[in-house]
């Protein structure tokens, strides 16, 4: 009994490492690729093609498969120290993407392409930097990063590789450039500072002379209404009086022609009492003087 019971405990064991043999061959054979990537299938050493996405069947030992990532992806290249055109060592780090177009090509022309593509990315940055002056460098970021793109993009066309984009996150210049900058930053920030306040004082005197203009214009035009007011005025106010003046003598000569002589004899006769009365030992006596007294000697007679 207890060696029937051996007997098939062995044959269980036997039996668990044999499924777990074929499972492990199973999950060796069958492979799950998502969309965004793809299988390279080596064949006894040589390559058979590109497999996915979906399910991919493979000979168990037969078979081997690289996996490859079909999306954008992002690297980064540390600080690299560059010496510029004018001999000035700066400090550069960058990010490069890439995106791989044939996984075949990627597997079997290089060995470690994302290696191998950021040593040509040091080496043609420093390239890049020593042909271009510091102010440039710091001047003109897309020139660098358009040109790093271009040469890059050269040399991993050939791995089926595509360098979509460049860019220089920082760059440090040496530190006696730094300081120059910050002074030139200053000084730049307090012209800017004097410009807008003598433009505000500028403009303000402009306001103000502006306004001391309209308030003598106001004023000149006030004057002027005023003027031509009283003007008129003394217009109306003459014609008024002239109107008037007019009157009264249309008034005296109508009562004059109806005045006899003796009136206006004795009216002379009032005149010369007043004369007499006055200090005066001259008179002088108009020539109708004595026609007036003619009539009253000749009524005497």
């Amino acid at each position: 009994m207890g060696e029937a019971f051996a007997g098939f405990s062995v044959l269980i064991c036997i039996g668990l490492i044999v499924l777990v043999g074929i499972l492990i061959v199973a999950g060796n054979a069958i492979r799950i690729v998502p969309e965004y990537q793809r299988l390279v299938v080596f064949r006894l050493g040589r390559v058979i093609g590109t497999k996915g996405p979906g399910v991919v069947f493979l000979i168990p030992f037969i078979d081997s498969a690289i996996k490859m990532d079909l999306r954008e992806q992002v690297r980064e290249v540390p600080h690299q120290t560059s010496i510029t055109k004018d001999n000035a060592p700066i400090s550069i780090d960058f990010l490069w993407y890439y995106k791989v177009l044939d996984p075949q090509q990627s597997v079997i022309q290089v060995g470690n392409f994302e290696v191998a593509a950021q040593g040509i990315a040091t080496t043609t940055l420093r390239s890049v930097i020593g042909g271009i002056a510091l102010d440039e460098v710091l001047s003109q970021r897309e020139h660098i990063n358009q040109t790093l793109r271009v040469k890059l993009d050269e040399i991993t066309e050939r791995w089926g590789v595509k360098v979509t984009n460049v860019e220089i996150r920082e760059i440090i210049p040496p530190r006696d450039v730094q300081d120059a900058m910050n002074r030139q930053l200053s000084a730049e920030r307090t012209r800017r500072a004097l410009v807008t306040e003598s433009t505000g004082q500028r403009e303000a005197a402009i306001n103000v002379a502006e306004g001391q203009k309209q308030a003598s214009i106001l004023a000149a035009e006030g004057e002027r209404q005023a003027n031509i007011l009283r003007a008129e005025g003394e217009r109306e106010a003459q014609r008024l009086r002239a109107e008037g003046f007019s009157v009264a003598l249309n008034t005296i000569f109508q009562v004059a022609q109806n005045v006899d002589g003796k009136t206006m004899s004795l009216q002379y006769l009032e005149t010369l009492k007043s004369i007499g009365a006055s200090p005066s030992t001259k008179y002088i006596f108009p020539m109708e003087f004595t026609s007036l007294l003619s009539g009253f000697i000749a009524k005497k007679e």
